[in-house]
């Protein structure tokens, strides 16, 4: 044990002092002052190559004292051979005076002009960091300490700089390609010379200085920044595609990127609602190709993520719900396919379509306002026989049951079962009809039969039109009428029918000269109005008095009917006053002079202020669907508090929200109104210790 003392003595003698015969295999002072005046060009090339020799003659000696290494040096907690020449090799050597910065400085500069494009030794580069990091021994990083961090500081400085320079200079795709081509670079410095636990930093370094510090800038900016990439989003895809590929690498800028993807969308959606006289389905049309704009954005670009398409669907959200004009415009849409646009599309077309239709849908908050509103439509187009395809309003109303329940699409589907019960009817009364008039010829069967007529028989629930006190018609129509009333209510006792003489149209043959004869399809009240002209003389005169008086017909709605045959373009009727008004002494005559290129004259009606879907009308919510909200919350914080007894104020609000959230978002201002007056009403009551909590009263 002496003897291995003496050795192990010795040896570190050696490595002190340089003394005896073994500075051949180690190295002494002389080394050190060789490598010390080696000049600036040489010092890199003259220290691999000095750690090259050291490493063979260290693993010489190693090999030759492994006997020492195993037993004497662990058990006297002695340093080991090849270990203790690592220590004099980085205190005589890597540690010099004239060596030490002078290399640091040499490594800088080489990895400098690396990144400025010139080309370096990366073996000598790999070889002296290599050395730094082996020098770590007892409990000392000389690559962290000697190199890495005066490296990383020097990083971060570089890049501060060169971002600053080039995104002044260059547009905001030209920078991202800049930054994607750096970060490649410093990650390929990795394997090539640098040490891997340098990654991780020099990645940080780099993703904060080159997109973290610059995010802001690059989504502001007005030269090609984020937002006109998006409004480019067709020939830019492949740049906002890199661009949030370089973002994801910073999962803090992602926030910043989302939110100005739903601010972008949102400002986008509403310049097109503040174009007031944009046409509803060319608003609407606007806002599918708004939609499937960005949905293509996040689906391509932001790889599909739910985070972003959550912040564009909020902010369609936000845009379709500031009025009701977007429910207005999605209804008017609806129509145009069902009565045009899907003419000729194939099932999968159609089924496309729609299901654009339902995305929009699903946006809307207000969707009691959009059932009112397609009520309406959906009645015109099935009245008038407007509807391209039965099968494609079935399908749409499959999609909007899907959605909202069963209960949404109960009167809609009540409204089509209709139309199908009456042609079926009509069937039935025809053929009753044709018999009749074969084994009855008494005058009042012969007038009817003389009249042909097609009821469409109407649930009351159902359709959004209010019964109306029937005009007076011709008798030869209300023959025909009461024929059918006859038939029908012998078919289907206990039921009621009422005349909507408000509705309906009738076709006319009218003679206005040996060469004028037209079919005119008129409204039932122009039909009452024209008739009366039959008995009159030539050029004979009634006065919208008397029209009234004869047929009955509500003041204003004769108003409108007689404007419309009025019109310069469908003028049957003459009125001797000047002037668009009407008064009940105003006369008219028949224009004999009438003439039209068509046999067939179909007369329109003049516009009749309604629940309106043009866009200048009021986007506020109508009194009429208000008042529906109101009985509806109502009923709901009945049904609630009747099951469970006893509710506090905030989990009532809760409950009432989540249950009317499928026909419309109420305000919790709103509910609590409705509470108040249940409360009035005595439906419930205020606990007495408990003032936010409700009782239920039977």
């Amino acid at each position: 044990m002496i003897g291995m003392l003496t050795i192990w003595s010795r040896l570190r003698s050696v490595c002190l002092f340089t003394s005896g015969n073994i500075s051949k295999c180690m190295f002494d002072w002389q080394v050190a002052e060789q490598v010390a005046v080696c000049p600036d060009n040489q010092l890199l090339q003259e220290v691999c190559e000095q750690w090259k020799q050291h490493q063979v003659t260290m693993i010489m000696v190693r090999d030759i004292l492994m006997y020492m290494d195993r037993t004497y040096v662990p058990q006297n907690k002695k340093m080991a051979v090849y270990d203790l020449g690592l220590w004099a090799f980085r205190e005589t050597i890597a540690r010099h005076g004239q060596v030490r910065d002078r290399l640091r400085k040499l490594l800088l500069e080489n990895i400098r002009d690396e990144r400025l494009g010139r080309l370096i030794d990366h073996n000598c580069m790999k070889c002296a960091l290599y050395m730094l990091s082996e020098l770590g021994i007892d409990s000392s990083n000389v690559y962290e300490e000697e190199f890495e961090v005066y490296f990383l500081k020097e990083t971060c400085q570089f890049y501060r700089s060169e971002s600053h320079l080039f995104l002044s200079q260059n547009t905001c795709p030209d920078y991202l390609k800049k930054v994607e081509s750096r970060i490649c670079e410093e990650m390929q410095r990795v394997p090539n010379y640098l040490h891997a636990n340098t990654r991780p930093k020099l990645r940080h370094i780099v993703e904060t200085e080159l997109i973290s510090a610059h995010t802001p800038a690059l989504i502001e900016s007005k030269k090609s920044g984020f937002c006109d990439l998006l409004r480019q989003s067709e020939e830019k895809m492949a740049d906002i595609t890199r661009m949030y590929a370089l973002c994801f690498q910073v999962p803090a800028t992602l926030d910043l990127l989302r939110s100005a993807l739903h601010e972008h969308v949102r400002a986008a959606g509403q310049l097109l609602l503040n174009d007031e006289m944009k046409d509803p389905v060319v608003l609407l049309r606007s806002l599918l190709a708004l939609r499937e704009k960005y949905d293509n954005v996040v689906r391509n670009a932001f790889r599909g993520e739910n985070i972003a398409q959550k912040k564009v669907k909020e902010a369609f959200e936000s845009v379709i719900n500031a009025d009701t004009r977007c429910a207005s415009s999605l209804v008017a849409y609806i129509d145009e396919l069902m009565r045009s646009g899907l003419k000729g599309a194939a099932e999968g077309e159609v089924e496309c379509e729609l299901e654009k239709v339902i995305i929009i849908f699903r946006y809307l908050h207000d969707k009691d306002v959009f059932e009112v509103l397609y009520k309406q439509y959906l009645a015109k187009r099935l009245l008038n026989q407007r509807s391209i395809s039965s099968e494609a309003e079935r399908q749409m109303l499959v999609k909007l049951k899907r959605e909202c329940g069963y209960q949404y699409t109960t009167k809609l589907e009540g409204m089509i079962t209709d139309i199908r019960f009456s042609r079926g009817a009509m069937e039935k009364y025809n053929t009753h009809r044709d018999e009749k008039k074969m084994n009855e010829v008494d005058v009042k069967t012969a007038r009817a039969a003389s009249c042909d007529i097609d009821v469409t028989m109407l649930t009351a629930g159902y359709w959004p039109i209010h019964p109306a006190i029937p005009c007076v018609v011709p008798d030869v129509a209300a023959s025909a009428s009461e024929s059918f009333k006859n038939f029908y209510l012998k078919q289907h006792t206990g039921r009621k029918l009422t005349w909507l003489t408000s509705s309906g149209t009738a076709e006319l043959k009218a003679i206005f000269s040996d060469v004028a004869k037209h079919e005119l399809t008129v409204s039932t009240y122009q039909m009452c109005i024209l008739i009366l002209f039959n008995a009159l003389d030539f050029g004979e005169e009634l006065t919208m008095q008397s029209i009234t008086d004869a047929t009955k017909i509500p003041h204003n709605d004769l108003r409108r009917h007689l404007i419309s045959l009025c019109t310069p373009k469908y003028r049957i009727l003459l009125k001797r006053s000047k002037g668009k008004g009407f008064s009940s002494n105003d006369k008219l005559r028949v224009n004999n002079s009438f003439a039209s290129k068509l046999r067939r004259v179909r007369v329109p009606l003049v516009a009749m202020k309604e629940l309106s879907t043009h866009p200048n009308s009021s986007h506020s919510v109508p009194a009429a669907i208000e008042e529906d909200r109101r009985h509806l919350c109502e009923a709901t914080v009945v049904r609630i508090m009747k099951a469970r007894k006893q509710a506090q104020h905030n989990d009532l609000i809760a409950e009432v929200t989540r249950q009317l959230s499928q026909r419309f978002h109420p305000q919790p201002q709103f509910i609590k109104k409705c509470i108040e007056s249940l409360l009035e009403r005595e439906y419930l009551e205020r606990n007495a210790s408990d003032a936010r909590l409700y009782v239920y009263l039977a």
